[in-house]
């Protein structure tokens, strides 16, 4: 198994803030611009980056990230005691790690935080190994599949009510993940639009009549 490790107790706070933000871009970036699913979440937040452009990353090394995620996974499914099959891949140009079995629900946490709270955890294993950002995609008991087919029906409900009386819609505060699943179903569709307002953790997305 490749050694990867949960951070240190004794590293200073300085240290554990700087290794985050060299994961994630820097403390600047929004969160919905590096996130889960792509490097944008609307134009508005890809103009508030600078239009900075991140190093393409070959599919070998990819997999690689992949690999190592994996060894942390189970490191800490291991020390949790929680029993899980582990599988890594690459797909849709992106490194992932899917966890199936059962009892695996607090390891997702409520509407996914906890998920989310190991994902960056995992990001930061891979960083320390590789000195490469990672868009390390994690899933545990098929909650991010699930919870795309949820969110594609919150937002095609928005979008029928903006057709049906030509106003903005807002719909609850979500996650990044969230956000982006929700925004790719809106902009496939004609006559409507989407974008992002408001700042963690109550940003949310506005569905609104196209211009």
């Amino acid at each position: 198994m490749t050694e990867t490790s949960i951070p240190r107790a004794e590293q200073s706070l300085d240290e554990e803030e700087t290794a985050t933000l060299a994961v994630n871009g820097d403390d600047t970036e929004d969160d919905d611009t590096e996130d889960d699913e792509t490097e944008a979440d609307d134009g508005a937040d890809t103009a508030a980056t600078g239009g900075r452009t991140k190093k393409a990353v070959g599919e070998g090394d990819l997999f690689r990230q992949s690999e190592i995620a994996a060894d942390y996974v189970e490191g800490l499914l291991d020390i949790l005691d929680y029993d899980g099959d582990i599988d890594e891949l690459v797909a849709a140009g992106r490194p992932m790690v899917e966890v199936v079995g059962e009892r695996l629900q607090n390891l997702v946490g409520q509407r996914g935080a906890t998920l989310e709270a190991l994902q960056e955890l995992t990001r930061l294993a891979v960083f320390r190994q590789t000195g490469t950002p990672s868009r390390l995609l994690l899933d545990v008991g098929g909650y991010r599949a699930n919870r795309r087919k949820e969110l594609a029906a919150v937002a095609k409900n928005a979008v029928e009510k903006v057709k049906e009386y030509g106003e903005p819609v807002r719909l609850d505060a979500m996650s990044a993940f969230e956000r982006k699943c929700v925004h790719d179903v809106v902009n496939a569709m004609s006559g409507v639009a989407s974008e992002s307002e408001g700042v963690e953790p109550n940003r949310r997305i506005v569905v609104r009549p196209a211009d």
